[in-house]
């Protein structure tokens, strides 16, 4: 084997060898970082910018200056205790964001009153009071991965701030507080959305998107935005294959056979039918379902939260009852598939689930009301 003195590419000029194999060039390291931000998906770089507004608003709120990292530890467990909504001391039932919520509620936090307005009224926090623990999570996640792309001390890695987590999460859970989640549009209340569709353009493509979206196994808001027309295929006159070329468990774009997903029936139709409004439009490729502006012309992409909206908009016109988001599209196929007793292994070939665990919390909710063991005490 050669040595760096014999090897060919070792006569270079000099100025080729000036980097340093024991740490990173900063040209090597913006490059990686720009890899890094292109990987990762439009809604993770947004969540992640609004974690670190929060916390550099609420840093110099509470310290009076601006967040430098390394951020020290107990910084990160003032953070946690700021915003941890915990049971009011009999002693001191008044301290912090209580002096505002304690009283309805009997839980407070160590966030002052007069921050916690601040961090509102310019528009950092949507209302007063403790945030929800997923909230709390996932800026905690946030400013640790900002700790580790910066190859910085980890607050967040310290065990106070891990066993403090951990123990929080154990409060709330012990409350019986649960995340909040939104309600599955099963079949029914579908239908029921799908008839508000009609023949115009918006509604054509709004159509075409939910049955899409439902139909194909439940697909995330990012899914459908960022569908094109070079994936998806006709098969004959009543079906279509769609490849998902890009997904949260296929981040790299394998190809897999799992990741072709069919549209038949009313999905198709519907489809068919959008799609005949493109062609007249004259667009034959790129993105599948677009922002319509006026006079009837289609433009960009919709983006994800823009599916989101239509979900929203749709349902309140139905007048379906409950709190919706594009994620009760995949929470309603998988729901109606327990419901009806769907095989467990094509259901999660279909929306492309890999825990069997989580399916079956889908399965296991919508079967316990049908079972016969429920209804003992009722049956002959």
């Amino acid at each position: 084997m050669k040595t760096a003195e014999t090897h060919p590419l070792a006569n270079l000029p000099e100025h080729r060898l000036a980097l340093d194999p024991a740490r990173l060039a900063q040209t090597t390291e913006d490059a990686a970082r720009a890899l890094l931000r292109e990987g990762e998906s439009a809604n993770t770089r947004a969540s992640y910018a609004s974690a670190m507004r929060y916390w550099c608003a609420w840093y110099a709120a509470r310290y009076g200056q601006a967040l430098r990292m390394p951020v020290p530890v107990p910084v990160a467990i003032q953070f946690i205790v700021d915003h941890a909504a915990r049971k009011a001391d009999a002693q001191d039932p008044d301290r912090g964001a209580g002096l505002l919520t304690g009283l309805k509620t009997g839980l407070v936090s160590e966030l002052p009153p007069d921050v916690d307005q601040a961090l509102v009224a310019n528009g950092y926090k949507t209302r007063l009071g403790a945030p929800a623990l997923n909230t709390l999570v996932h800026r905690i996640a946030v400013l640790s991965k900002a700790h580790q792309l910066a190859q910085a001390p980890n607050p967040c890695a310290d065990p106070l701030v891990r066993e403090l987590l951990a123990q929080t999460r154990r409060a709330y859970a012990k409350r019986g507080a649960r995340p909040r989640k939104q309600r599955a549009l099963t079949k029914d209340p579908l239908q029921a959305v799908l008839a508000t569709c009609d023949d115009t353009l918006r509604g054509k493509r709004d159509r075409a998107l939910l049955l899409f979206a439902w139909a194909s196994g439940g697909r995330r808001r990012s899914e459908v935005a960022s569908a094109t027309l070079e994936n998806l295929q006709r098969v004959d006159a009543r079906s279509y294959l769609y490849t998902l070329a890009h997904s949260k468990t296929n981040q790299a774009g394998a190809e897999r056979p799992e990741d072709v997903k069919p549209l038949v029936g009313s999905a198709a139709q519907a489809m068919q039918d959008w799609l005949a409004v493109l062609t007249d439009k004259g667009i034959t490729e790129g993105a599948l379902f677009r922002r319509i502006r006026k006079g009837g012309h289609l433009g960009e992409p919709l983006a994800p939260a823009a599916v989101r909206d239509i979900v929203k908009e749709r349902c309140a016109m139905a007048g379906v009852e409950g709190s919706f988001s594009a994620h009760s599209l995949r929470a309603g196929f998988v729901t109606e598939a327990g419901r009806q007793n769907m095989s467990l292994p094509e259901t999660m070939a279909m929306t492309g689930h890999h825990s069997v665990a989580t399916v079956m919390g889908y399965f296991r909710a919508e079967s316990a009301l049908g079972s016969k063991v429920s209804r003992m005490l009722d049956e002959d």
